[in-house]
């Protein structure tokens, strides 16, 4: 059984993220050390083969939608798919290696729509250091990257939900119908501009 690497929660998991693929493996501080060991009798209680079941049972509620909009694209319709990064689209949590696998059930259907040409795009609350290796990330898992939108120094001052929000809208003005927006917090999906939304479990918090 893989249990999932007990990290800060969703907020200092970009952080920690950050650190990763810069410094591929610094150290952690005493401080980080306490933290982590706080969260971490709760965040054992998750494992791998239970959070792939459970992606597993809302892809499978996405993909017949998907399959039924995209084939009723409007002509010119230019369809796009908003996806999290963080345990939605790449496995953050469980282990650590660079590149980060693919979370397959959401790959397949991700696959499924890039092959009909609807476009990808990835809104992170990763900040804009790790953009470069949070893109190469994504394509070396198999992701058709569209567009990737991260935190400039300015958007860490924001609430996670409107940064968010602000990016699907600036899809949208790119000309593209989000037929669906899928991530695994409240604060990937709330906030409108996306015809369906679907989230992936997040254990109440245990997961980034």
């Amino acid at each position: 059984m893989q249990t999932r690497r007990p990290w800060l929660r969703r907020a200092s998991v970009t952080a920690v993220s950050a650190a990763a693929l810069v410094a591929m493996a610094a150290p952690a501080d005493a401080t980080t050390a306490a933290q982590t060991s706080m969260t971490a009798t709760a965040a054992a209680a998750v494992d791998y083969g239970t959070w792939q079941k459970d992606c597993q049972a809302v892809m499978d509620q996405a993909l017949p939608y998907l399959k039924q909009r995209i084939a009723a694209a409007k002509p010119g319709e230019k369809q796009a798919i908003v996806f999290d990064i963080d345990n939605t689209t790449l496995e953050t949590d469980f282990g650590f290696s660079y590149p980060q696998p693919a979370n397959k059930p959401v790959l397949e259907a991700a696959r499924y729509a890039q092959e009909r040409g609807v476009a990808l795009f990835f809104v992170t609350a990763r900040p804009d250091i790790i953009a470069s290796f949070t893109q190469y990330n994504l394509k070396q898992a198999g992701y058709q990257v569209s567009g990737l939108y991260v935190r400039n120094f300015i958007d860490l001052f924001k609430n996670v939900a409107e940064y968010k929000t602000a990016q699907r809208v600036d899809v949208e003005r790119k000309g593209y119908t989000i037929i669906a927006n899928i991530g695994n917090s409240s604060t990937d999906l709330s906030g409108g501009h996306a015809e369906k939304t679907y989230k992936l479990p997040d254990y109440d918090g245990q997961l980034s």
